[in-house]
């Protein structure tokens, strides 16, 4: 909690200390922009769904495309608790209305975030390459830890990973290992997602002054997986609230946008992207209820 207030109180000085600049970033932001950046929004959360529902599925617990939206949508609102679980203990009380063992809704869960983890962590380091940040510069050695990312994605590997985890943490096995193919297809749609995640930052960045270009785009997909990791990490903040921001800011800073520009930026993706996890517990709920007509 004490996090949480420092963050919010850092970002409110950072809007009032440049409020100008930000109020007339906002101004120049245009519909189209800001609605083609919510439709990516839409599909970078559709496509970690789609990860997740791939472990699921490799684990023996296929599920259908409704049933997938309702329990991902609304367990996800859990990650806006402080405390980085409650989304893992949402799957698992859910799934088990749909017959899915309580040990293999968090095992899943816990898979698609290491594969979203691996992956982010792998495209972020493009950021320390591509950012002008001088700050993010000085942490390009980091890329060296890129093949060992791609090599801990391995499913004996990965395999090797969980069991030890699970040891560690004195909880049963898993009952059958992740597969060549069935990792496979949770990594395609992991790298998707982190994709249609950059094309979501870079609208809105074209529209605040960045040029159109493939490298607009590459730095948009590897600061907001940089940003979501370090968002991820510290369990405390909810959502990565603010840590996210900071680091997207970050990696963001001196790319032909101005300072108020980057504050309106990253408050707009937090404000859409929000909206997108709400919409999706709406849908949920919504095809809950379409199952159970009253």
């Amino acid at each position: 909690m004490a996090f949480l207030i420092v963050a919010v109180f850092l970002g409110t000085y950072a809007v009032m200390e440049n409020r100008g600049e930000l109020a007339e970033a906002l101004r120049e932001l245009h519909g189209p922009a800001v609605i083609a950046s919510f439709i990516a929004g839409v599909l970078y959360i559709w496509c970690t769904m789609m990860s997740w529902r791939a472990v699921l599925t490799d684990f023996g617990s296929p599920l259908p495309l409704k049933a997938a939206v309702r329990l991902f949508g609304l367990s996800q609102i859990g990650k806006y608790i402080p405390g980085g679980i409650w989304n893992f203990l949402a799957a698992a009380e859910m799934g088990a209305d749909h017959e899915i063992p309580r040990r293999r809704s968090v095992g899943a869960m816990a898979v698609s975030v290491l594969v979203s983890l691996m992956t982010g962590l792998a495209l972020g380091a493009v950021a320390f390459v591509l950012s002008p940040a001088d700050a993010l510069q000085r942490w390009e050695w980091l890329l060296i830890a890129t093949p060992l990312l791609m090599l801990m994605l391995l499913p004996p590997v990965m395999n090797r990973l969980i069991g030890v985890v699970l040891q560690v943490t004195r909880r049963p096995r898993l009952q059958q290992p992740l597969t060549v193919p069935g990792l496979g297809r949770a990594i395609v749609w992991a790298v998707l997602a982190w994709l249609v995640a950059g094309a979501h930052v870079s609208f809105l960045a074209v529209n605040l002054g960045m040029s159109s270009s493939l490298r607009t785009w590459a730095l948009g997909t590897a600061a907001y997986a940089l940003a979501w990791v370090a968002g991820f990490l510290v369990v405390i903040s909810p959502a990565g609230v603010g840590v996210r921001e900071a680091v997207l800011g970050a990696s963001l800073a001196g790319a032909g946008m101005s300072t108020g520009q980057v504050l309106a930026l990253v408050l707009l993706s937090r404000f859409l992207l929000t909206l997108t996890d709400f919409a999706f517990a709406a849908a949920g709920l919504a095809s809950g209820r379409s199952r159970h007509p009253n």
